[in-house]
């Protein structure tokens, strides 16, 4: 990196943390519900596994901003490979976030350092959702943050994430002409077989984005340190099931919560009355 670029992530480094720490506002506007914060290890030494939903940016300022309110630390995200090959403004936005591009290299340096690690399994192609796909985990073989979580002994917590592929509604399947159209031109522009774009609307029939409140849990830790007698790669199968098991029960009740809060399309008039952590606890 040169000297130039040094400065500029520094300079957005600098806006970045001005922005996280008079967020609150927003917050208090919102009003997310949050629940698991007492399942973050206090001494940040721990890799979040989370879903991507539609609304990306939902995920990616929730979530560090409740890590580190927390525990008091920057949260480090792993990006899709896909974003190696950003330049300029938009590179230096990404480092100064935090964010290195996913490898086990990558994450086995964070987790030497002992720095809390973020990782989304299902990648890019987990936010584009055709219809019936909503909060669905499209991991598929994808084991490797399971595998250097266990080689570190990283506890792993997930970050279950509802409401954010309510923003838009998605009128098309991902078997139908356009889902294999869009497929094809994907491939072609970018090499992948797994970026097709569904059709999707927002207010009416526009791509206005409606308002949804989210919803976040963080899950108990999970432990990697493997048991004796179990070998390497069944322990890393076991401990992949473990956590996508753990996120889909945990999305599966998030979902419920929303579908009973007053409060799920941001209506001013059910401000006081939107599910809490303790309310949801009681019913």
């Amino acid at each position: 990196m040169s000297r130039l670029d040094e400065l500029q992530v520094s300079a957005w480094r600098r806006v970045l943390a001005t922005g996280a720490d008079n967020v609150q506002p927003l917050m208090d506007l919102y009003r997310p519900y949050v629940d698991g914060l007492e399942n973050l290890p206090a001494d940040g030494r721990f890799l979040l596994v989370g879903n991507h939903t539609q609304m990306s940016a939902c995920e990616i300022v929730l979530i560090p901003y409740f890590v580190r309110k927390t525990v008091g630390k920057r949260l480090r995200p792993l990006a899709d490979r896909q974003f190696g090959r950003m330049r300029g403004t938009q590179r230096h936005l990404m480092e100064a976030f935090g964010g290195v591009v996913g490898s086990p290299e990558a994450a086995s340096a964070l987790m030497r350092a002992n720095e809390p690690v973020l990782v989304f399994p299902g990648g890019g192609r987990e936010i584009a959702k055709f219809k019936g796909e909503e909060y669905k985990l499209r991991w598929e073989h994808r084991a490797g943050f399971a595998r250097v979580a266990i080689a570190h002994e990283y506890p792993i917590v997930t970050a279950a994430l509802v409401g954010g592929d309510d923003v838009y509604t998605s009128v098309t399947e991902r078997d139908s002409l356009w889902g294999k159209a869009s497929g094809w031109l994907g491939k072609r522009l970018t090499g992948r077989d797994d970026m097709a774009m569904p059709i999707l609307r927002g207010v009416g029939p526009t791509l206005i984005p409606r308002p949804q409140r989210m919803y976040l849990r963080f899950g108990p830790a999970i432990c990697t340190t493997g048991p004796p007698g179990v070998a390497a790669d069944e322990w890393i199968l076991q401990v992949k099931g473990r956590v996508q098991a753990q996120l889909e029960g945990d999305l599966a009740e998030l979902q419920e919560l929303r579908a009973r809060d007053p409060f799920r399309s941001l209506n001013p008039a059910a401000w006081h009355s939107a599910t809490t952590a303790e309310t949801a606890a009681v019913r």
